[in-house]
């Protein structure tokens, strides 16, 4: 897609989003700028006044796949690299904003584990990697055709999912 073949869709003169946007690069971190800003408030509201470290991974994880499912193009945009600028302070500040939650919801892991900051940064890699493979795994409709909390892991399933994992007693 180039700025001139959006122009066309939109209806509007073949200049006009080249007034905003010097490039295709710069529109795509837009709008992943402010999916990245939306899907942090997604999870910052689904977790708030959740006092249970574990109701709140669980709440972040359901948030998470929320934001997947409702916009699959623009989460599949906020996560391939290289379509966009990570310079730009529009991305890079909503993403960072977004992430610092993974870290605030692993935190009560990693207090409890007694983990490193190595361990800790493994940890969120491995909470990232759950929730966003099924995000990922249910936007291409490899996990069946409904999406209900029974279909994946969970206490409404009975399957332990990552949270449950996570803060059961050793």
């Amino acid at each position: 897609m180039t700025l001139r073949s959006l122009a066309i869709v939109l209806g509007v003169s073949h200049a006009a989003p080249a007034y905003h946007f010097s490039t295709i690069t710069g529109l795509r971190t837009a709008l992943a700028g402010i999916g990245y800003q939306r899907f942090g408030e997604a999870m910052l509201s689904e977790c708030a006044g959740v006092p249970d470290p574990e109701a709140r991974m669980r709440a972040a994880s359901r948030a998470y796949l929320a934001f997947a499912l409702q916009r699959p193009g623009l989460f599949r945009l906020m996560f391939t690299k290289e379509l966009l600028d990570w310079t730009s302070p529009d991305l890079a500040g909503p993403a960072t904003a977004a992430r610092a939650q993974l870290s605030q919801v692993c935190e009560p892991v990693t207090e409890r584990l007694h983990l490193g900051p190595t361990a800790q940064r493994a940890l969120e890699h491995l909470v990232w990697a759950s929730v966003h493979g099924l995000a990922q795994l249910a936007i291409d409709g490899q996990l069946g055709p409904a999406h209900a909390p029974t279909d994946l892991p969970g206490p409404e399933s009975g399957c332990p999912d990552i949270a449950t994992l996570l803060f059961r007693e050793a």
